[in-house]
């Protein structure tokens, strides 16, 4: 089980985040790239030349992280990360886009540090420290982010990477405490979510050290925190992406004989 909320409380304000995006894009806001940011965001990313690209260079994005900010989703997962760490601890925002949860991290005293794409995102996270008159290191992950941190987390961001098991890897290798949440998948995802092999990365967190907090939030978010443990960890990440691996193989092998693609036989191992 996770533990209580500290007392401490995070302040979600949607106004806020509305009001900055304006205040940041000026004359060139738009309320409808706000209202309708999911489907603009798969026209753009549709026309991308791939993934990177897109989120090297997407200003729309700024409208979709925007938008979801202002849901609140991920506030329980928050109040379960910072009931275990005292404010004055050192966190890292791994993925942070425009910084929303940090943000309020550091509003409660933490010392956060946020890591992503050197990025229009991270432009207006930069503008958004110091309006609100904070103080924190952006870091490009394509170039260096430090390590020694007491935990690192990464909320809804592991969904639009092709190597799962290697994100999990670095928020590894910075922390002694990861907290992510991994999605089940689910029809009408926007196009920049992976489907997440959710159960064997359970399995090799609870391979690697031990599990500090397990909740299922929204019937498809699956809040994890546990311990990074030691020099264990690499050989951890390696058994487990075999058994990623052989998972693959076997719901490929499963999709194509529900196809019919094979009379009915088994077919052999997928190439």
């Amino acid at each position: 089980m996770l533990g209580p909320v500290p007392s401490a409380s995070l302040v979600h304000d949607p106004s806020r985040e509305e009001l900055e995006l304006r205040e940041y894009l000026g004359d060139g806001f738009s309320l409808t790239s706000l209202q309708q940011s999911e489907a603009r965001v798969d026209e753009e990313f549709a026309a991308a030349a791939d993934e990177v690209s897109f989120y090297r260079e997407s200003e729309t994005y700024l409208y979709n992280l925007t938008s979801f900010a202002m849901t609140g989703t991920k506030l329980p997962y928050l109040e379960q990360l910072t009931a275990l760490l005292e404010p004055g601890a050192r966190i890292l925002d791994y993925g942070c886009g425009i910084g929303s949860d940090g943000l309020l991290l550091a509003e409660l005293g933490y010392r956060v540090e946020f890591a992503d794409f050197a990025n229009p995102s991270t432009e207006y996270l930069r503008w958004r420290l110091a309006r609100r008159g904070l103080e924190a290191p952006v870091h490009d992950i394509e170039r260096h982010v430090p390590d020694g941190f007491d935990a690192a987390y990464s909320f809804d961001v592991i969904e639009h990477v092709a190597d799962p098991l290697g994100f999990l890897g670095e928020l590894e290798q910075r922390a002694r405490l990861v907290a992510v949440n991994l999605l089940e998948p689910e029809p009408g995802d926007i196009d920049l979510h992976h489907d997440l092999p959710v159960k064997e990365l359970r399995e090799h967190a609870a391979s690697v050290g031990r599990v500090r907090g397990y909740r299922i939030y929204y019937d498809r978010s699956h809040l994890l925190i546990y311990e990074s443990g030691d020099g264990a960890a690499a050989a951890s990440r390696l058994a487990s992406r075999a058994r990623i691996g052989a998972g693959r193989l076997r719901r490929r092998a499963e999709r194509l004989r529900a196809s019919g693609l094979y009379g009915g036989a088994s077919p052999g191992p997928p190439s």
